[in-house]
């Protein structure tokens, strides 16, 4: 919920608790000390260009109206990118890493700009490099500099409630309770809390919720709007008592502050989830399906193209292992096993085969371990290497499976005594996606043998992370340090 004109995906600045009824003028809006920051940061790169010019001495005669085009050219593009960028977001206003991150991002790619710009006008060659050096340089430093002058002013006023809004709660329930909470617990929000009221008999009502005052009924909030005391009203009665809301903002409507209804109690489960519109009627995202729309269309291209590379590369080292693998012991090259996968379908992995034919389980099946006896000579080198994997890229060609991803487990198989499902509720959270030959938990260490309780937990979230955090650079980060994890690691069996 956006609060102090904060907007709800990012939220800033502190709360000012109020024990009592705050005094006062309202606060300074923080755009306000925003838009100041805007005007600054043009003037500096306009007046940064101007100096360089004057130091490397070009300011005469025609060249005087060439480079004012080029700094006011500089400037309206600095200003159009920073803008862009989020240099003046609230969220960029307190955290001076996100904003010089941002500021000389906005910077670079300006003078990258004038440069491109230059070069396709045939100007570059009338411009002096040493003036473009030092207007970059010194400009660019002037830009950083100013605004960590400009951050610590704002944290400043911040810090003596300069931007607060005093916000009052009606309803004196455990909704509006935890409405409050929420709020004093959060050192983001620009609000001071002037406390609560509400029309119920004082038997019915909470006492003191969160340690705020309760401060009267519905005529005396409005008594206090009018006196110019009260910002913002925050609405917290449950959204199922739908007649005595609506007569409660009917009465608030008539006044000039902002209304808001807190989250219903269901809510608060899910106050990190995104609001969106459905038509014009908003709804909460509680999950949203990963890798999917365009996003799915590029990981299965990836897939696709990358795996039929590695085919090309592998294609020796797969006809040797099958010959070896043929020669070592009696039975087929490839080895099936059923395996869960995307949305829980069942389907059946390839490997070389690396244990005797009459030691293969299909279910109740239990894992490798060391010096395992099951495994044949040549099984315990190509399960070391993982070479007994690469049969999966035709997994990967027929859809499923994907190069990165949760690695695929067998239904029966058990974290000690018991089923992997048994230990981690949300197991199953790791079929949203396909299952890969590689993925993020393997690369970071947890592969291999999975005898304990704790270690399924750690892929667990290794692999949830990939799942909330996907993108091709990942994959493709996964997929280069996959060789280094396979090459030095040495606990699979």
């Amino acid at each position: 919920m956006e609060m102090g004109s904060i907007r709800p995906d990012k939220p800033v600045v502190q709360v000012s608790r109020a024990g009592s009824v705050p005094s006062g003028r309202p606060g300074v809006p923080l755009e306000l000390a925003v838009l100041l920051v805007r005007v600054l940061e043009f003037a500096a790169a306009l007046a940064s260009g101007f100096l360089a010019a004057s130091f490397a001495g070009v300011l005469e005669g025609e060249q005087l109206a060439l480079y004012g085009r080029a700094v006011l050219l500089g400037a309206l593009c600095f200003a159009t990118l920073a803008e862009t960028m989020g240099c003046y977001d609230l969220d960029a206003q307190f955290s001076l890493r996100t904003l010089w991150r941002r500021l000389a991002a906005s910077w670079a790619l300006t003078a990258l700009f004038l440069i491109t710009l230059g070069f396709l006008l045939k100007v570059s060659g009338e411009v002096s490099r040493g003036w473009a050096l030092v207007w970059f340089g010194g400009g660019g430093g002037t830009l950083l500099l100013g605004r960590a002058v400009s951050t610590v002013w704002v944290r400043r006023l911040k810090n003596r409630g300069t931007f607060n809004q005093r916000v009052a709660i009606f309803g004196a329930s455990v909704q509006g309770e935890r409405f409050a909470q929420y709020v004093l617990g959060n050192p983001r929000l620009t609000i001071s809390l002037v406390g609560f009221f509400d029309d119920r008999a004082r038997d019915r009502v909470m006492s003191a919720p969160a340690g705020l005052p309760l401060l009267g009924n519905l005529t005396q909030l409005i008594t206090m709007i009018r006196e110019g005391k009260i910002d913002q009203v925050v609405v917290a009665l449950p959204w199922s008592a739908d007649a005595r809301l609506q007569q409660v903002v009917s009465r608030l409507a008539l006044t000039p502050v902002r209304i808001r209804l807190a989250p219903d109690m269901a809510s608060f489960a899910f106050a990190k989830r995104p609001m969106v519109l459905l038509g014009d009627l908003p709804v909460m995202t509680v999950f949203e399906r990963p890798i999917s729309g365009m996003d799915a269309v590029l990981k299965r291209a990836e897939d696709l193209m990358l795996t039929m590379l590695i085919m090309l590369v592998a294609a020796p080292v797969m006809a040797l292992t099958a010959l070896a693998v043929k020669l070592d012991s009696p039975g087929p090259v490839l080895f099936r096993q059923p395996r869960e996968g995307f949305n829980n379908k069942p389907f059946e992995v390839l490997k070389f085969r690396s244990m005797y034919v009459d030691h293969g389980q299909r279910e109740n099946i239990e894992q490798a371990s060391r010096h395992d006896p099951r495994v044949t000579r040549v099984g315990r080198f190509i399960r070391r290497t993982s070479i007994d994997e690469l049969p999966q890229l035709l997994n990967v060609l027929k859809g499923d499976m994907s190069l990165v991803g949760p690695r695929p487990h067998a239904p029966s198989t058990r974290a000690g005594d018991r089923l992997f499902s048994e230990v981690v509720a949300s197991y199953a959270a790791r079929h949203k996606v396909k299952p890969g030959i590689t993925g993020w938990a393997q690369v970071c260490g947890w592969r291999g043998e999975t005898d304990t309780e704790a270690k399924l937990v750690k892929r667990l979230e290794h692999d949830l992370h990939y799942i909330e955090n996907w993108s091709l650079g990942f994959d493709i980060y996964i997929l280069v340090r996959t060789l280094g994890a396979v090459v030095l690691n040495r606990d699979v069996f």
